[in-house]
């Protein structure tokens, strides 16, 4: 039987990181983002490399849903990266039967680094709103639902991660902390647009907080997602030093 491990992250939250993370463990099968299609199939959004997306994978996100995301697996977890907003005219009802994790970032970091590849980015893209909507859906099934937070994960990745093992009842593995440099087999066709710092990382890198001035253009968009984050960060795992 297997254990279905949903990460819904926002969009540059060192998600792919903690893909990678998982991937190097023996007993786990990675997914990179299977509703990407999907969203895009139902919205309009403009991203890079929309048509290839498109081409690549299953846009019915119902199918996806039965043949992917609660699909049996060879070994024993399956985790799987989805970013919150591709949750889009689906039937919830699916998450009952996974195990879900959210991870946040501070608006600001996430805005000025989402910015380069989507211009004037909107409360959708950031995902933030989804993942609040997420966790009060998800408690109300009675679920247990564990919160990261990028800047606690890169402060201290082995604690954090050994606390969200604990919290998914799966044992800890220290392999998790530390992958080879250059693209993975699990990586989605939109790797080339999006994930080039993290093909040259060989494990979590240090939190570096972003010291770059914020455009104007932005502040409204950070704000209204600030206390959206606070929610979310006030529940999440904690770095221990």
């Amino acid at each position: 039987m297997s254990t279905h491990i949903c990460l819904w992250s926002g969009p540059r939250n060192v998600s792919t990181a903690l893909m990678y993370a998982f991937d190097q463990r023996s007993d786990t099968r990675c997914s990179d983002e299977p509703l990407y299609a999907h969203y895009l199939s139902v919205s309009e959004a403009g991203h890079p490399g929309r048509d290839e997306v498109l081409a690549a994978q299953d846009n019915d996100g119902a199918r996806v849903v039965r043949e992917v995301v609660l699909a049996p697996t060879a070994e024993p977890l399956h985790f799987q990266k989805h970013m919150a907003h591709h949750l889009v005219q689906l039937d919830l009802g699916f998450l009952s039967h996974t195990r879900n994790v959210l991870l946040v970032r501070d608006p600001a970091e996430v805005a000025v680094t989402l910015s380069v590849q989507v211009p004037n980015p909107t409360m959708r893209d950031i995902g933030m709103e989804r993942q609040v909507e997420l966790l009060v859906d998800l408690e109300s099934r009675g679920q247990d639902v564990p919160v990261l937070d990028a800047r606690e994960l890169l402060l201290d990745p082995e604690g954090v991660l050994r606390e969200l093992c604990v919290r998914l009842s799966i044992p800890w593995d220290a392999s998790m902390l530390s992958w080879p440099a250059g693209a993975r087999k699990c990586d989605g066709v939109w790797a080339k647009h999006w994930y080039q710092n993290v093909h040259r990382s060989t494990g979590f890198g240090a939190h570096r907080p972003k010291t770059e001035p914020i455009p104007a253009s932005l502040r409204p968009l950070i704000d209204q997602c600030r206390p959206l984050y606070d929610t979310l960060h006030a529940r999440a795992i904690r770095a221990r030093t």
